[in-house]
C-alpha cells in the first residue's frame, strides 16, 4: 500500500529523531537512527532475504539515502546481536564511509569482522559488554544482555537529553537458558524506576499467546530421534544457532555419531564460536566433510545450512540431487528452525524434494525440534509492566505483530496515543515524555543483485517476473516509412509462451493491417510502428490465450 510522504520539519535542539529504515512492517532489515544535536546513531543495519516475488535478487538493504549525505555525522553504529537480519547490511554502509565505528559484543563483531573480511573491509570495532555505559558525543549508551537463540544478544539504553529509549534488539525471556545467560530484567526495572519515555520492542511474536517454550526442551527431542534414525541424519539450521547445533553435537555423542558441518557460513560462524568459547564440543566429536563421507551411514550427522529453503543453500541442492551427500531412503533430515515469513514454500518445495528420495523429514509441524528466539505476547506483557514506558514504537515485526505488540502496550496503561504503529521511513520527534509522529521519508527496498547494488528497481523485478511468468514474444517487421506497408516480416519469435510458430499464423495478417492502419492515421516514426505492433500482439495474445506475456516490437524503415 502506498504510503503519503510527509516531510519532518527541522530538527528542534534537544530534541530526539527516530527513523527506522528497515524492519517496521518486515522481518529483515532492522536498522533505526537515532539523530540529536546534529549527530546520528545507528542501531542495526541488517538485511532482507529475497522471497518469490525477487526473482534474481541475492539481498535486500535498507534505504541509505536518508542519511548518505549525512554519514559524517555518525557517531557509530550499535550491533544488538550476530544474526543477518541485523548485521548483513553493515559492509554495504561502511562502502560509504568506512570509518564508522561499530558496537557490539564479542560474538557479534568478531562474526561481523569475519563478514567484513571477505568484502576487504578492516573495520573500527568496539567491543563492548553487559552492564556497561559509555559517553558517545550526545548519547549516553548503556549495554544490557538479552536472552536470543545466539550468544552475547545486548539490548542498548539510549540516554539524552530528550530522554530515555531502550531499544531491545531481538529477544526473548527463556529462565533456564543453556549459557544460562538470562534477560536481565533487574536492569529493565532499574530503567523503569528512571522512567523510559520511548521503548522499541522486537514485535516478532506479539500476537502468539503465552511464553516462549524453553531451548533446553530441544535437546531431548533432537537426542531421541537421532536415537530412532537407521542411517544418515542432517540437520539444517540457521548457520548462527550456536546453541542448537551444541545441542546437535551432544545428542549425536550420546548416540556414538560424529559431526560435519557443511557449508561455510556454517564453518565460518561455528569456527568462530568455538575459538570464543561460546560453542562447547565434546571431544572427538567434530570431522570433516570428506572424513564423514568415508564412515558408516549410522555414525555420521551431518549439520547444514538452507533449513529456510534457500536455492542456493546445502539442504536444496541435496533435495535436487546436487550435493556430494546424496539423500537416499531411510535418511533422516531435522529443520530445526522456525519458518521466517515468506520462505513457507521454497520451505515446503526442500521438503517435499527430500521426501521423495525417501528421507523421513523431522520438522517444527510435526516434532518439537525448534522453539522461536522472539518473546511471546506474555514476555511482552511483562515487559511494559516493568519498563511502563510513557511511549512505544513496535519494530522488528510485520504490520499484525506491530499492531499486537500496541495492544499489549494499550492494555497494561501506555496511552492509545503515545503508541505509534508505523512503517519504514516514519519519522518520531521524542521531546518534553512525549512522542509524536512527525514526517514520513519515502524510503523504498534496495536490491543486491550479482555484484550491483541499488541498479535493479521495482519495475525491473517486474519485467523478471512477466518473463518468468508469461514468457515473452518479440516482433520483427520492415515497413516503408510513408506506406506502413510490411516489407519483410512479421517474424515471430516467443519463449517461455508456444513452441508452434503456427500459433502465429492469425496474427500476423492482424499487424500487417494495424501497420498500414497507423501510416494512414499520419504515423511515419518508429515509435509509432511499434506501438501499433504492441497493441495488436497485446490485445490478441489477452483474447485468444488469456495470457499477458511481455511483448517487444523491433520496428526498422526499409
Amino acid at each position: 500500500m502506498a504510503i503519503d510522504v510527509v516531510s519532518p520539519p527541522e530538527l528542534a535542539p534537544g530534541t530526539l529523531r527516530v527513523i527506522p529504515l528497515g524492519g517496521v512492517g518486515e522481518i529483515g532489515r532492522n536498522m533505526t537512527v537515532y539523530e540529536i544535536d546534529g549527530k546520528l546513531l545507528i542501531v542495526d543495519a541488517g538485511v532482507l532475504f529475497p522471497e518469490e516475488n525477487h526473482p534474481g535478487v541475492d539481498l535486500i538493504l535498507p534505504d541509505f539515502d536518508p542519511i548518505r549525505d549525512r554519514l559524517d555525522d555518525v557517531l557509530g553504529v550499535v550491533l544488538t546481536h550476530g544474526h543477518e537480519d541485523h548485521i548483513g547490511a553493515v559492509p554495504y554502509l561502511l562502502k560509504l564511509r568506512g570509518d564508522i565505528p561499530l558496537y557490539g559484543s564479542r560474538l557479534t563483531l568478531a562474526l561481523v569482522e569475519a563478514k567484513l573480511k571477505e568484502h576487504r573491509i578492516t573495520p573500527t570495532l568496539r567491543v563492548v559488554t553487559e552492564g556497561e555505559r559509555m559517553p558517545l558525543g550526545p548519547f549516553d549508551l548503556e549495554f544490557i544482555a538479552v536472552n536470543h537463540s545466539i550468544p552475547d544478544a545486548l539490548a542498548v539504553a539510549i540516554r539524552t537529553a530528550a530522554g530515555l529509549v531502550l531499544h531491545t534488539g531481538d529477544f526473548k525471556m527463556d529462565q533456564l537458558p543453556l549459557d544460562e545467560r538470562i534477560t536481565d530484567l533487574r536492569a529493565f526495572a532499574r530503567l523503569g524506576d528512571e522512567g523510559v519515555d520511548l521503548f522499541l520492542p522486537d514485535s516478532t511474536n506479539a500476537d502468539v499467546p503465552g511464553f516462549t517454550p524453553l531451548e533446553r526442551d530441544i535437546g531431548p527431542v533432537i537426542e531421541s530421534v537421532i536415537a530412532k534414525a537407521r542411517r544418515r541424519v542432517i540437520v539444517a539450521s540457521f548457520s548462527s544457532h550456536v546453541h542448537r547445533v551444541e545441542q546437535v553435537l551432544h545428542a549425536a555423542a550420546a548416540n556414538g555419531r560424529v559431526v560435519a558441518l557443511v557449508g561455510r557460513s556454517m564453518v565460518r560462524n561455528m569456527g568462530i564460536a568455538a575459538e570464543l568459547g561460546y560453542l562447547k564440543v565434546p571431544e572427538g566429536v567434530l570431522v570433516d566433510l570428506k572424513t564423514a563421507l568415508e564412515l558408516p551411514d549410522d555414525r555420521v550427522v551431518f549439520m547444514s545450512t538452507g533449513s529456510q529453503g534457500e536455492p542456493m543453500a546445502v539442504l536444496a541442492r541435496m533435495a535436487n540431487n546436487d550435493h556430494r551427500i546424496e539423500v537416499g531412503a531411510g535418511d533422516t533430515v531435522i529443520l530445526a528452525s522456525s519458518l521466517i515469513p515468506g520462505n513457507e514454500n521454497a520451505v515446503y518445495r526442500v521438503i517435499n524434494g527430500l521426501t521423495k528420495l525417501g528421507a523421513n523429514v523431522v520438522h517444527k509441524g510435526n516434532a518439537k525440534v525448534h522453539v522461536s528466539g522472539h518473546a511471546a505476547a506474555g514476555e511482552l506483557l511483562y515487559c511494559y509492566n516493568i519498563l511502563q514506558p510513557r511511549n512505544v514504537l513496535p519494530v522488528h515485526g510485520e504490520a499484525r505483530q506491530l499492531v499486537a505488540s500496541a495492544a499489549l502496550a494499550i492494555d497494561t496503561g501506555v496511552p492509545r496515543d503515545n503508541t505509534i504503529v508505523g512503517e519504514n521511513g516514519v519519522v518520531v520527534d521524542l521531546a518534553g515524555g512525549l512522542a509524536r509522529v512527525v514526517g514520513q521519508l519515502d524510503v523504498g527496498y534496495v536490491y543486491v543483485d550479482g555484484s550491483t547494488v541499488g541498479e535493479i528497481t521495482d519495475a525491473d523485478l517486474k519485467d523478471r517476473r512477466i518473463l518468468a511468468e508469461e514468457g515473452f514474444i518479440s516482433i520483427f517487421v520492415a515497413v516503408d516509412r510513408q506506406t506502413g506497408k510490411a516489407i519483410v516480416g512479421p517474424e515471430i519469435q516467443a519463449r517461455g509462451f508456444a513452441e508452434d510458430e503456427s500459433v502465429f499464423d492469425d496474427v500476423r495478417p492482424q499487424i500487417v493491417a494495424a501497420l498500414a492502419e497507423a501510416a494512414r492515421n499520419g504515423v511515419t516514426d518508429q515509435h509509432g510502428y511499434s506501438q501499433a505492433v504492441r497493441r495488436t500482439v497485446g490485445r490478441w495474445v489477452n483474447t485468444q490465450h488469456r495470457r499477458r506475456p511481455m511483448i517487444i516490437p523491433v520496428v526498422i524503415e526499409a
